[in-house]
């Protein structure tokens, strides 16, 4: 129950995200409230997240079980997608593009956070990093379609400061540098802030959705893989390697955490049904709090946290 109400409290964001939205609908530009997060605070929060505690085995591991709990899944998807969306090819795109890509940053952090505690930030903040790889290669080149080929994929991510920053944060880990404590409050104050931000984004864009038109099919197919068929499969694999408890409890956190709001920005970008997409990060929010108990009694069932 107190780890419920943890998670609980973290939503509480997104209702106000939710409610600014409806209240002050033709004020907000929320582009603009995504590009703050994405160009500015989120590096911060990539920072200071990866320089929480030193480079382990384990913390270089776990992104690696999680990518290949991924691919595993995306082929199993493939092939379900020819049969269920034969008929519609943005369907289809859509699918393969975002059922995999979960809210690991600004959702996954948090939840980290109030599951485990502070020390998970390490783990949380690099298996995000394996996230947004894979979101800006792979679902950049389903979302696109012919208009994107994989290789423009792979050099869109570089575009992104959070990268660059992931490896500025490895690098002043390895060295050992230490920031003062000045630094260390612009730091700690700028990572909370992306978090926040981002919670209220997702927000604003749940409060676009309109339901008389939803895509209830797209909706429940993504959510089945995503907060069923990954998990398991995640949650199967996490016990074939020899990680310490907490480290596999996050990853297998990290693979049933909702669809992530970039899916919506690419969706957007590409002209790929936004709309659809938004309300299949509805659902899937909305199945995660359904599952949300099962997941916690999972975690202490396998992994005795």
């Amino acid at each position: 129950m107190e780890a419920l109400i943890s998670v609980a409290t973290i939503y509480i964001f997104i209702i106000i995200g939710f409610a600014f939205k409806r209240t002050f609908s033709s004020e907000i530009n929320e582009k603009s409230f995504v590009l703050l997060n994405l160009y500015f605070l989120q590096p911060i929060l990539i920072f200071w997240g990866l320089t929480r505690a030193p480079i382990t085995l384990d913390l270089i591991i776990s992104p690696f079980v999680y990518l290949i709990a991924i691919f595993i899944v995306l082929g199993i998807a493939y092939f379900y997608s020819i049969r269920i969306f034969k008929y519609d090819v943005k369907d289809k795109s859509i699918f393969l593009a975002s059922s995999l890509v979960g809210n690991t940053g600004n959702l996954g952090i948090p939840l980290g956070i109030a599951l485990f505690g502070i020390e998970s930030v390490p783990y949380t903040s690099a298996l995000n990093i394996a996230n947004v790889f894979y979101l800006y290669i792979f679902s950049v080149y389903f979302f696109a379609g012919e208009k994107f080929n994989f290789l423009n994929s792979l050099k869109e991510i570089f575009k992104i400061p959070a990268i660059w920053f992931t490896f500025i944060a490895l690098l002043f880990n390895y060295f050992n540098f230490h920031i003062n404590d000045d630094f260390e409050k612009f730091f700690t104050m700028g990572a909370y802030s992306a978090i926040v931000m981002q919670l209220i984004i997702f927000g604003v864009f749940m409060a676009q959705v309109k339901i008389k038109s939803a895509n209830w099919n797209l909706a429940l197919n993504i959510s089945f893989f995503k907060h069923l068929i990954l998990p398991v499969v995640g949650l199967f694999l996490v016990q074939l390697f020899d990680l310490p408890a907490m480290v596999g409890a996050i990853i297998f956190m990290e693979l049933f955490v909702p669809l992530a709001v970039n899916n919506v920005n690419l969706s957007s970008l590409y002209n790929c049904k936004p709309i659809d997409t938004t309300f299949s990060v509805l659902v899937s929010s909305l199945a995660f709090i359904f599952f949300m108990y099962i997941y916690i009694l999972c975690i202490d069932l396998f992994f005795g946290l």
